[in-house]
């Protein structure tokens, strides 16, 4: 890949363009430009204007904004993953569901849209194959 091909895909990519469009355009293979985009992060660290409001919010690296599309937060799932899990408190769960449990009896909470019977598949097996009650899990 030329140098001049290189600046091309940051132009392009920088618009919104996506790896297709660009490969298409630039007549190299799609899985060339994606990988280019992906190792390319050091010369996007330079660049401040590509990055006006900021890094990412769990590691600080620059996350490029395109303009016209919704604020991104992280620099890849990874980093999305790792904020959300340690950022339980701020998760809006809408779908919390509270049942006693038939086994023991005792009251629990869950979460989604799943139907749940048992407080854990431990009073779900002692109730159904063994016919035992346990007392509190």
């Amino acid at each position: 890949m030329t140098d001049k091909q290189k600046e091309q895909i940051r132009k392009l990519r920088s618009k919104g363009a996506s790896y297709t469009a660009i490969s298409k355009k630039l007549k190299i293979s799609a899985n060339s430009v994606k990988s280019f985009c992906r190792r390319d992060i050091s010369t996007a660290e330079e660049d401040d204007e590509s990055f006006p409001n900021g890094g990412c919010e769990n590691c600080g690296r620059p996350v490029n904004q395109i303009e016209g599309r919704k604020k991104k937060r992280f620099c890849c799932d990874k980093c999305r993953n790792r904020w959300w899990n340690s950022h339980l408190d701020l998760v809006n769960r809408k779908s919390v569901h509270s049942l006693v449990c038939p086994n023991c009896r005792c009251e629990f909470k869950y979460y989604g849209n799943a139907p749940r019977k048992y407080c854990s598949h431990k009073c779900y097996i002692a109730y159904r194959y063994k016919g035992e009650i346990i007392n509190g899990e």
